[in-house]
């Protein structure tokens, strides 16, 4: 018996050590994989137990457990040097790409096989190389122009050629952003500064339209506010000319019915009495009419009160709809009030204004009238001025002509008695004061004669006698000329200055200056012998 039980006493024993130990294999291997990480539990089977987001068992010194990152993994991608493009300019590129494990199982594995236990900083230096290779070799396939206007294109051509590389290590490409992208020779910002300039002159173009439409919005308003203020002034005019007539109108109204009263008085008068009377009358029937008609009203108000209670009930519908057709009512009223104050604001205000304008011109207009007025009498006075100047130089210069030509009559009257007092003798000085100088006139041909050749002489005399004495002919022509043109015979006159003519001769002249007798008649000069004491005729 006791044997018995010491044997099941150890079994149980046996049995609680087994369980603990099983309960302690079971709680050192108890794992616990969280969302963003992916336990590989590896080494009993061929094929790897993955835990994402469960719990698992492992199976301690038979079963390893590694770890593999899920989560999202920002890789820089930039080009360290420049790269050309397909056009053959440098450029540098900035971009940024968001990656992870492809979630699949596949993926895992792949992963798995490159990226285990690695943490994310050197999953992403080891996608670096490998990026930067493929936008290198979309960047040489692609325009400057075309990575700077598409670059969504860009992006998706950089992740579409990734994508193959990276499938193979079980990555997935999220996104692929280009953050900047520069050349060495500055042409982006010379585009940059092209689009600048269009749209500074795009937006010149629009603000001069702008400026040109509230321009013609502006003279729309002034002519319109022109217009209002035209047929304001004329309403004005209008209402003021009907206000005139309508005032003659009720003054005359006035006299007419002044004198009518004055004439109906006294009918009135005794209408009035005749009124009272008859008032009186109907006041007692209108007041036992009212007595009726108070009792009628008693009953209708019992009649009334029974059927209140009935319509009640429909009376308050009613009275609500009613109130709420009211409200509306006033609501549109207030509104149509408040529109037509705004409205009546407005024409003052233009009617105002109007006014303003209006008394400005008439006051500009009497101060233009005040200052033409003022001009013309200056202009007035200075026309006055000049015509005084005028009328005194135009006396004085007929003062002066005529003092110069009473002087010149006063010169030729001495003259003419000058000359009426002539004698023979003054008559033959002046001709013999001129004689040379004729002379020297008729000579003066001959002096421009440089070489004369004579031939012979003829019955005349010599050539040289025919020269010399042409002056003296020439002399002798001019007197008889100058005789048969006055009338007075010089020759005679000469004559009569010679010596033989004083002592030995009477000379008769005719046609001579101052002589009183009868033109026929011959005119005797005595003269007086200087050796003889009496005068000879």
């Amino acid at each position: 018996m006791l044997n018995l039980l010491a044997s099941s006493s150890l079994s149980i024993l046996a049995i609680g050590a087994v369980v603990v130990l099983i309960l302690l294999i079971l709680f050192s291997g108890y794992v616990k994989a969280p969302p963003d990480q992916a336990y590989i539990i590896s080494g009993l089977k061929k094929d790897s137990r993955v835990l994402v987001g469960r719990a698992g068992i492992k199976i301690p010194y038979l079963e390893r457990l590694d770890r593999l990152y899920l989560g999202q993994m920002t890789v820089d991608i930039k080009t360290e040097q420049s790269v050309p493009t397909n056009d053959f300019i440098n450029v540098n590129v900035d971009a940024v790409a968001k990656v992870r494990i492809s979630p699949t199982a596949d993926g895992i594995k792949l992963a798995a096989k490159n990226f285990l236990n690695k943490k994310a900083l050197d999953i992403t230096m080891d996608l670096q190389d490998s990026l930067q290779g493929n936008m290198r070799e979309i960047i040489g396939t692609l325009s400057l122009k075309e990575i700077n206007t598409d670059r969504d294109s860009f992006s998706d051509q950089v992740m579409s050629k990734a994508s193959k590389d990276m499938d193979k290590l079980g990555i997935e490409i999220l996104s692929c952003n280009i953050q900047n992208v520069t050349d060495e020779n500055g042409l982006i910002k010379d585009l940059g500064a092209d689009n600048t300039s269009r749209i500074k002159k795009d937006a010149a173009i629009a603000k001069a339209q702008a400026d040109r439409d509230i321009a013609i919005a502006q003279a729309e308003a002034d002519k319109s506010a022109n217009d209002a203020r035209v047929i304001a002034q004329t309403e004005i005019a209008q209402k003021n000319n009907e206000l005139a007539i309508r005032k003659s109108e009720l003054q005359k109204n006035a006299d007419t019915k002044k004198a009518e009263a004055d004439a109906a008085y006294e009918i009135q008068k005794q209408e009035q009495q005749k009124t009272i009377q008859t008032a009186t009358v109907n006041a007692q029937i209108a007041k036992a009419e009212r007595e009726a008609e108070l009792r009628k009203q008693q009953v209708a108000i019992q009649q009334q009160f029974l059927e209140a209670e009935i319509n009640k009930k429909a009376d308050a519908e009613r009275y609500k709809v009613e109130q709420e057709a009211a409200a509306i009512l006033a609501k549109r009223q207030r509104e149509a009030e408040a529109k037509k104050y705004e409205q009546e604001k407005e024409a003052e205000a233009m009617k105002a204004k109007a006014q303003a304008e209006a008394d400005a011109m008439k006051a500009k207009a009497v101060a233009e009238a005040e200052a033409m007025k003022a001009k013309a009498e200056a202009a007035r006075f200075a026309a006055e001025q000049e015509a005084t100047g005028i009328r005194a130089k135009g006396e004085a210069e007929a003062a002066s002509i005529q003092a110069k030509a009473l002087a010149e009559a006063e010169g030729m009257e001495k003259k003419a008695e000058a000359y009426s007092k002539y004698d023979n003798a003054a008559i033959l000085e002046m001709l013999l004061s001129i004689m040379p100088q004729m002379a020297a006139e008729i000579a003066k041909p001959l002096a421009s004669i440089s070489k004369v050749n004579i031939y012979g002489g003829g019955d005349s005399g010599s050539g040289v006698t025919q020269v010399s004495g042409n002056a003296a002919t020439v002399m002798q022509q001019v007197f008889d000329t100058m005789s048969e043109a006055t009338g007075v015979d010089f020759r005679e006159i000469l004559k009569a200055q010679t010596y033989d003519a004083k002592v030995t001769r009477n000379l008769n002249f005719t046609g001579l200056p101052g002589t009183e007798t009868d033109s026929d008649a011959p005119i005797v000069h005595t003269t007086k012998d200087p050796d003889a004491d009496s005068t000879s005729v």
